[in-house]
Formats: structure tokens, C-alpha cells, sequence
């Protein structure tokens, strides 16, 4: 389906203004940094979006669409379950690496700054958490019914320790400019995903 001239410049200022959103957070982007991204004036902007709050909700969108995205081609190409929940540390040990990830994690990014500030955000935050956790639950489900993954398995608390562990450590390598929170951590979780097996 062929986009209008409409849609193709809100496009367009979405992919522009996503990685700006994502590096200097939704209080600290100005219009100019907008337009100094998109290279539109500031009536072009707003004649396309009805205002900053639209703009960054749909920049959070598109930002987390691209690591899920990356996260997903990753593993299609693996073919156990266990495989596949290596993709995280696999992926998340090059970090600071990632072109794709290299301003931060939009989902930790966001929650921090919008946790009290900007309800709108924060409400992306919370559902983009939900379904990152409902993805992992899926995956560790299917494990069990194919016998890769041992039964007894804590379902739940397994995807928010997963969670928990990618988010604090990239939290800690953003902080420190350093891989090696990255690396521990990283090294841990591959180690308890392998514990996993029957």
C-alpha cells in the first residue's frame, strides 16, 4: 500500500527524531533539535503532528518496534527455544556496540524520565515491559511443551529476572561507558538460560 505525501513526511520525522528522543530523552529534545534533525521548519512539524508530546510517543513507538524487530530476525535463525533465549545475551553483551542500540534502550530510557513526568510515555513504557515479559513467557511456555525446557519452570519470575538483568546492566555499562557490567551480567544469564534445560 502506497503511503500519501502526508504519511511519508510523518515517516519521516518519526525515523528522524527517534534516535534524538531516545539519546536526549523526551524533556531535553527542543523543536530545534527537531527541525535541526528533519532539516523542516517548525510549522512543518506541527503541521504534521499536533504537538512534542505526538511526536515523541510515536518516535518511542518506532524505537522499540526496531529492537524487537532486530530481536525477532535474531531468533528466527535459531531453531530451540533455549537458542533462541541466548539471542538476549548474545545481543545485549555488544550493547555499547549496536549501531541499533547505541543511544540506549528506549523502554529504560523512557521509564526513567517519564516515570513521574509524562504519564503518556510512562503508559508506553509499562505496555512495551508487559510485552517484552508476555514475549519471554511465550517462549519459555513453548520450551516446556517441547520437552527443551524442564517443567518446573517459574514461567513469570524467570522473564522479569531476565528483564531485570538486561535493564540494570545496560543501565550500569550507559552509566560507566565500561562493558564489563555488560559482560557479567551477560555471562550470568547465558549460564541460567543453558540451567534451563531438562
Amino acid at each position: 500500500m502506497l503511503l500519501s505525501k502526508a504519511e511519508r513526511t510523518r515517516q519521516y520525522i518519526v525515523e528522524k527524531t527517534a534516535p534524538v528522543f531516545n539519546t536526549k530523552g523526551y524533556a531535553g529534545t527542543s523543536i530545534n533539535d527537531l527541525m535541526e534533525a528533519t532539516g523542516l521548519s517548525k510549522g512543518s512539524i506541527y503541521g504534521n503532528f499536533e504537538n512534542k508530546d505526538e511526536v515523541a510517543l510515536a518516535a518511542f513507538d518506532f524505537n522499540f518496534s526496531h529492537v524487537i524487530h532486530f530481536l525477532k530476525t535474531e531468533m528466527s535463525s535459531r531453531e530451540t527455544i533455549i537458542e533462541k533465549l541466548l539471542v538476549y545475551p548474545d545481543t545485549y553483551r555488544n550493547f555499547l556496540t549496536l549501531p541499533l542500540l547505541k543511544a540506549g534502550c528506549p523502554i529504560l530510557n523512557t521509564s526513567t524520565e517519564a516515570d513521574d513526568t509524562h504519564p503518556l510515555l510512562k503508559e508506553k513504557a509499562a505496555n512495551a515491559l508487559l510485552f517484552w515479559k508476555n514475549s519471554v513467557e511465550q517462549l519459555i511456555q513453548k520450551g516446556i511443551e517441547r520437552n527443551e525446557i524442564k517443567p518446573d519452570t517459574n514461567v513469570a519470575a524467570f522473564a522479569i529476572i531476565l528483564m531485570s538483568l538486561i535493564e540494570g546492566a545496560v543501565m550500569q555499562a550507559k552509566v560507566t561507558g565500561q562493558n564489563e557490567p555488560l559482560h557479567i551480567t551477560m555471562d550470568y544469564l547465558h549460564q541460567i538460560i543453558l540451567d534451563l534445560k531438562p
